[in-house]
């Protein structure tokens, strides 16, 4: 099932690259950080050539649900014990910039995408009567916002929720697909271009080109905004290093129409672990309301089916005319230490990502870092976010926690059981592993009735693939790689597709 912004209308399609060409920057990455990039360098007089694999807004930023918060997923008390008041105030003041920065692109550009500024509110889960001990940390978090400077204060009865909580205001809520329709319309032109179904394949270094099937761009300057960041020039021991800081999550999203008015337009986030989140999208003559949540570590879950059931039953509670008419799923990419990384990964590669549950937000602020150190421009967050930085977020144990899968998966999956040694076990519209000749076999039966048989085998680092039957997709639990049900990558870190059984 569609994302909900995907039933707003297509883009235009944009042509294959089929010529050598010439580009100051090369962008990769066709989302909301590569977009807003493009755009942002462009307005600066650099030219411009970003390229997708796929087609734009297609990838992660369409299964977003489109909060504009500087409200982290890591408490801004942990941020302080972790970094220091000073660099916690930089964290939450460059989330407050990036929304600005929406806000202006909102008004200069005269784009209609559904931008209002509006609260936010960080509530205890319904369910059981509110602790003392939750109602405290809540009064602790408010009152380190407003000493930090923001606008924020303890509730004790939050909108819609009734439950205590911490209110930040001026966070903000927008369309994302008719937001990054006027800025892709404003890209092209004056050197500047795009080109879809180009995945780069390699960069290369000495002259700096980024290769795309038979042809390549030379430039001066790449900058990787994939999500989930490609190898580039930095080479596979750096991009190796980078990987192991990173976690990738799943994360579900369902959405309905409402009635005007029955849900306050705010952003909510309830204190779960895994967290809820809400928000609305106002319509004329009704409002879709949007419920996100159930996460778990990408290829890690075998209830896929019953994460949707369990957020579709929830948001009946909040709004019981609700009718559940789009699911989606999509991947949030949490780092060792809960900040972002965004800056060089080699020299002229620009790379950004770690976004956690702040998407929107810190992918417009990586755009203007990006645009910012692509044109000598001092920016203040520069060093809290460089890639390079060594502080880890609660010492080694937090490190250790998030890369130990790697080889427990690596050796469990060579011995563990097949869901099967024959394609009989393979129903229409389904996928297993079978164990074929001994070898690991991904094994779909299409809704007619044929096969596609690919090898199991993540070609990111060896894993092996399961199935998500909520999703139809083959995807790596351990770190993250995303394929469909054919084999062709869907999101990193893997670059190539799964082999053909020959291969």
């Amino acid at each position: 099932m569609p994302a909900y912004w995907d039933t707003s209308g297509s883009l235009r399609p944009f042509p294959k690259l089929v010529r050598d060409g010439r580009a100051d920057v090369v962008v990769i990455g066709g989302g909301l950080t590569g977009i807003t990039t493009a755009f942002l360098l462009k307005r600066s007089g650099k030219t411009v050539a970003l390229l997708e694999r796929g087609k734009l807004v297609t990838g992660d930023t369409a299964c977003t649900t489109a909060h504009l918060t500087c409200v982290t997923d890591t408490r801004l008390s942990q941020l302080v014990k972790s970094f220091g008041a000073d660099h916690a105030r930089a964290v939450w003041d460059a989330g407050l910039a990036a929304i600005a920065q929406v806000a202006d692109l909102v008004e200069s550009e005269q784009i209609d995408c559904g931008f209002a500024f509006v609260p936010g509110y960080l509530h205890l889960r319904g369910g059981q009567p509110p602790v003392d001990a939750d109602i405290r940390d809540l009064r602790i978090e408010a009152e380190q916002a407003a000493d930090l400077g923001f606008d924020a204060e303890f509730v004790e009865r939050a909108p819609l929720v009734a439950r205590p909580a911490v209110e930040v205001r001026d966070q903000a809520r927008f369309h994302p697909r008719q937001y990054l329709s006027a800025l892709i319309r404003a890209i092209e032109g004056d050197g500047c271009a795009i080109y879809e179904h180009a995945p780069a394949d390699t960069v290369e270094a000495d002259p700096l080109a980024v290769v795309v099937g038979d042809h390549r761009i030379r430039c001066d300057d790449v900058v990787v905004a994939t999500h989930n960041p490609i190898v580039g020039k930095a080479g596979l021991i750096g991009a190796t290093l980078l990987q192991t800081k990173l976690a990738l999550y799943t994360s579900y999203a369902v959405a309905g129409k409402t009635q005007p008015g029955v849900i306050p337009d705010a952003l909510y986030w309830d204190t779960g672990d895994p967290y809820r989140y809400l928000r609305i999208d106002r319509r004329k003559g009704f409002d879709v309301a949007i419920l996100g949540g159930e996460d778990h570590k990408t290829g890690q879950a075998d209830d896929n089916s019953a994460r949707f059931d369990a957020l579709s039953a929830a948001l009946r509670e909040i709004a019981p005319d609700v009718e559940v008419t789009w699911k989606w799923s999509g991947q949030v990419i949490e780092t060792n230490d809960g900040l972002p990384f965004i800056g060089e990964m080699a020299p002229h590669q620009f790379v950004a990502t770690g976004f956690s549950g702040n998407g929107m937000t810190f992918g417009t602020l990586a755009a203007m870092m990006a645009r910012d150190a692509l044109t000598g421009v001092e920016n203040p967050w520069r060093e809290l976010f460089e890639v390079g930085r060594t502080k880890i977020r609660g010492g080694l144990w937090d490190y250790l926690k998030e890369n130990k899968d790697y080889p427990y998966y690596l050796i469990r999956d060579r011995f563990a059981g097949a869901d099967g040694k024959s394609t009989r076990a393979v129903r229409r519209g389904s996928g297993k592993i079978l164990d074929l000749n001994g070898k690991r076999v991904a094994a779909y039966r299409h809704p007619n009735g044929t096969l596609s048989l690919r090898s199991a085998v993540c070609t990111h680092m060896g894993c092996l693939v399961a199935w998500n039957d909520a999703e139809s997709t083959w995807d790596c639990p351990c770190h993250g790689s995303r394929f469909s049900k054919t084999g062709d990558v869907i999101a990193g870190p893997a670059e190539a597709p799964l082999g053909t059984l020959d291969e």
